[in-house]
């Protein structure tokens, strides 16, 4: 097949409500709520709840203020593509490059939390060796997942999605007798500094949710996009609260450590080591899932949709002409992540406290972005908005409230670490130099190669 004729493939459409739905529950974070959940209360105390509530609900807020554009522009660029159009290239490859970045340093970090959880089943086995290895493992086979196609993909992830769902709502529902409420006080044991630095952690765990926008360019119905936003936000956010509630409920807050899951701990008290056993492996599908549909499948695409606009080098873009999928680029994203598993085996205070604050600071300059299209979107085609077959409530209430989630995130993420914006902007400064040597040079050559036939 020439590359003109491969370039000219696109992924084939066929994911449905529920699979984009898993999509958006299973992509948060799932080390950052099965393991640093522990920081976060460490770090607020009982606070801890509403403090990952205020997350869940910027997270709701976010979804709300973009479901305009994933319906109106369903794409698998997602970000990138809506930015480019009221923005500019240089905006729009930033907006989707950062947060295929983000995804692509969360599964390094993810990565080597699903091979931690993993050594829960085999306590026979010691060393740094074996985590690394199930880590490697397990993201292989995710990524061969994903290079069969988008829809076994899919599949699996709502398999799973379910099953973490249901392990959630039960120890939900039967924890709730055990709950002791002399737990909960005091609420806020570190004053309200403390409750604000644990807002941050809760972001962190629930970010990655939005990811099911990148769907666009294989969902059947453009119309479920803003649906499935919706409700994975409130499924995540009601899941996760209640489940935080009862855990703090059976848990001293000053007993809670971060050695391992304390909803491992917390499900041990009340169904025993059955129970530990199985929350553990619900720890894991949330890992899990958060690189097959996250990780692997997000970056893919958004790198696919930006190389299909001359921003990346055009293997990205290439489509596997039997299963439709951007077969390099999850290659890529697979190497990616493996190498920066083997990193943080070696230094993890680099990948889980340098990268991942630079993978937060990737995703608010993403959403910065895609809020502000969200509103050039209304300003500048507004009689488009106006035909679609779904538009947000209240505008412009919750692109307002957006800003302000970005903006508790940002501060309480940055206020104690000023060096970390300012390797971040250096970073940005270097892509952009290379994205406009990229892109002037390409262009050049689409000149030359036209010059050439004429």
């Amino acid at each position: 097949m020439s590359n003109k004729n491969q370039l000219s493939l696109e992924p084939q459409r066929k994911l449905g409500y529920w699979s984009i739905w898993a999509l958006g529950v299973g992509a948060v974070i799932g080390d950052g709520i099965f393991l640093l959940m522990g920081q976060g209360i460490a770090t607020a105390g009982p606070g801890a709840i509403l403090a990952y509530g205020i997350a869940g609900l910027s997270q709701l807020f976010l979804m709300v203020s973009l479901g305009e554009l994933a319906v109106g522009m369903p794409n698998a660029g997602a970000m990138s593509h809506w930015v480019e159009r009221f923005m500019g290239k240089w905006w729009g490859f930033l907006s989707g490059f950062t947060f295929a970045l983000g995804w692509v340093i969360a599964g390094g970090s993810v990565g080597l939390a699903l091979g931690r959880l993993t050594m829960w089943f085999f306590p026979q086995l010691h060393g740094e060796f074996w985590p690394v290895f199930f880590a490697v493992f397990f993201i292989t086979i995710f990524a061969v997942l994903n290079i069969l196609g988008a829809e076994i993909a899919a599949r699996t992830q709502l398999i799973l999605v379910v099953i973490m769902t249901l392990v959630m709502a039960l120890f939900s529902i039967i924890g709730m007798k055990d709950i002791n409420f002399d737990h909960f006080t005091p609420f806020l044991p570190h004053g309200t500094d403390g409750f604000w630095a644990a807002v941050p952690l809760g972001t962190y765990a629930y970010l990655g949710a939005v990811t099911l926008a990148t769907a666009g360019g294989e969902v059947k119905n453009p119309k479920d996009l803003p649906k499935a936003l919706i409700w994975s936000s409130i499924t995540f956010l009601l899941l996760y609260t209640a489940a935080q509630a009862v855990l703090q409920g059976l848990i001293p807050w000053d007993q809670i450590t971060m050695d391992s899951s304390p909803f491992t701990e917390a499900a041990r008290m009340v169904f025993g080591v059955a129970g530990a056993f199985i929350m553990n492996m619900a720890a894991w599908i949330a890992a899990a899932t958060c690189i097959l549909m996250g990780t692997l499948y997000a970056s893919s695409r958004i790198f696919y949709a930006q190389a299909k606009s001359g921003f990346l080098p055009s293997f990205f873009a290439h489509i596997h002409p039997k299963t439709g999928t951007p077969v390099y680029g999850i290659i890529v994203v697979w190497a990616l992540s493996v190498g920066l598993v083997i990193l943080g085996s070696f230094n993890p205070d680099f990948l889980y406290v340098e990268l991942s604050t630079q993978l937060v600071l990737a995703w608010l300059v993403s959403w910065t972005l895609a809020l502000i299209a969200a509103i050039l979107y209304r300003k500048k085609a507004l009689q488009e908005v106006q035909m679609l077959p779904w538009k947000q409530p209240l505008y412009p209430l919750f692109p307002i409230l957006g800003f302000v989630g970005i903006g508790i995130v940002f501060y309480g993420t940055f206020i104690g670490s000023p060096m970390t914006l300012v390797r971040g902007a250096i970073g940005m400064a270097i892509l952009y130099v290379l994205f406009r040597f990229f892109y002037k040079s390409k262009s050049q050559s689409s000149k030359a190669g036209k010059d050439t036939t004429m």
